[in-house]
């Protein structure tokens, strides 16, 4: 498939200064369906793989564009996988070939799978606007893992269909203002990155900018790099902005129209920490799953109130909930679930997992929940972490949000812990404040118990230095758990 040069925006690299206009895009698409032609054997068939094995540049995006010209779906992973996670990509998917950027990518030891290097130099030549085949709309356009790089991969997979109607409900709730200058800090394989941050404003002709440095020394240039551009858009993660809001003061140059931010539970307190930063009450909590290509729902601060769970309203298609009795309804308390037009296609490879979450044209988000007679949708934790403490259900979401509102902690995460008596116990990993300054851990069980339910009140507590994360600013709470295990209280 091929996408008009005249609705592309730029891409420019604000670490290195690179700039590519939408015609240095389009030229590059056309050279690397070449190359992974001749390359790969990719002849155009739906089912062709070609795994892209860098990001964050303007070249990834004339990578991304080049697969979809070739016919081809991209497999989007991180570039620093290590030769075994990739081979484990590799048996899985079966790709026809391997894009690694113009400095390199993963560790290719042993990997049998052709192995494209892109240029380095910016092309020229052939401009690459056409008319999409009239079957190129349900043709696999991208892939995306959300977990099994080390195991069973589960691979998302996105048709052309789903991903263009995501990028333009984003556009249309976003509005042309706020994503004429896009700043992208997130990484370009996953969803909220590649299609909310980068593809929403790119595909409607609107700049993006590129930040790929979020290391503590890098975060510190984020406030110059918005003033500098002019930056009215940008989302990320709470874990992002709890380390910015360390080091960056407020801005003095307000440029920002709106911020999202999403891919993990946001507590009020962050939230209104924000939105002082930006200068604007268009601030967003949204709420965005892999499955439903990013953002479904949002809540914005000019509009509601800041509080915990709270992710506001559809952004096009139906949620509903389904209750204890099995019951689908479109308003009370339950397991989310959603209709939307970029619902993914299925997992690769895997209809059994896809059949446990696509039932009868819904989504089972795994989510728990509420939905307001309004339409607005609150969360209150995930089935799977889900602690069972003697029988009574604990979500550890909800105790992570209120311990972030203790002074003394800047970051919490709870999760289940064996306990001989009651099955499962509620631990919490804590990063202090100011590690000089901690309260001893009777205290911050009697703060927890003046405001929770005496079951939710964590039983045993680890005092860390940080929280594991991925690369995308989630939590693996079975990691947190293996961690605090190891290392003891």
């Amino acid at each position: 498939m091929r996408i008009a040069s005249q609705s592309l925006g730029t891409v420019t690299d604000l670490i290195s200064g690179e700039r590519w206009t939408q015609d240095d895009l389009q030229a590059a698409a056309v050279r690397t369906a070449a190359l992974i032609g001749g390359v790969g054997g990719v002849g155009g068939a739906a089912a062709d793989h070609v795994i892209i094995a860098h990001g964050g540049t303007p070249n990834f995006f004339g990578d991304l564009f080049g697969v979809w010209r070739a016919g081809a779906c991209a497999v989007c992973i991180a570039p620093d996988l290590t030769a075994n996670e990739l081979d484990v990509i590799c048996d899985f998917v079966s790709p026809a070939a391997i894009l690694t950027g113009p400095s390199g990518g993963p560790d290719v030891t042993g990997i049998t799978v052709p192995i494209v290097q892109s240029a380095v130099d910016r092309p020229t030549g052939e401009d690459g606007a056409g008319t999409p085949a009239v079957d190129a709309l349900d043709r696999p356009a991208v892939m995306l893992f959300t977990s099994g790089t080390t195991g069973e991969p589960k691979g998302v997979v996105h048709s052309f269909r789903s991903l263009l109607s995501r990028v333009a409900l984003n556009r249309a709730h976003i509005g042309p203002a706020a994503l004429r200058r896009s700043l992208c800090v997130l990484p370009t394989h996953f969803g909220h990155g590649l299609i909310g941050n980068c593809l929403t404003p790119l595909l409607g002709g609107d700049d993006l900018f590129l930040y790929p440095d979020t290391s503590l020394r890098g975060i510190q240039g984020v406030g110059a790099a918005v003033a500098e551009n002019d930056i009215s858009f940008m989302s990320s993660v709470p874990a992002f902005w709890r380390m910015a809001l360390r080091v960056l003061p407020p801005l003095e140059k307000q440029t920002l129209r709106r911020v999202h931010i999403g891919s993990a539970p946001l507590s009020a307190d962050l939230w209104r920490d924000i939105i002082r930063w930006c200068g604007t009450g268009d601030v967003a909590n949204m709420y965005g799953i892999t499955e439903t290509a990013n953002w479904v729902a949002g809540a914005l601060a000019s509009q509601h109130a800041p509080e915990d769970g709270l992710i506001g309203s559809m952004w096009g298609g139906t949620a509903a909930v389904v209750d204890d009795a099995g019951e689908i309804r479109t308003r009370g308390q339950g397991e989310i679930l959603i209709q939307t037009p970029s619902l993914m296609a299925g997992y690769h490879a895997r209809p059994d997992l896809s059949a446990e979450v696509l039932r009868d044209g819904w989504y089972a988000t795994g989510d728990i929940g509420e939905i307001a007679p309004d339409g607005v949708m609150r969360l209150t934790g995930r089935q799977k972490a889900m602690i069972n403490k003697a029988g009574m259900k604990v979500h550890p979401e909800e105790v992570d949000l209120l311990l972030e509102q203790n002074p003394h902690v800047a970051e919490a995460c709870c999760f289940a812990v064996a306990d001989p008596v009651q099955g499962e116990a509620v631990g919490a990993a804590i990063v202090l404040a100011d590690a000089d300054d901690a309260p001893a851990a009777k205290d911050l069980r009697a703060w927890c118990q003046a405001r929770i339910k005496p079951q939710a009140v964590p039983d045993k507590w680890y005092f860390v230095s940080s929280i594991p994360k991925t690369d995308r600013g989630k939590i693996n709470r079975d990691a947190v758990r293996d961690h605090c295990m190891k290392d003891g209280a």
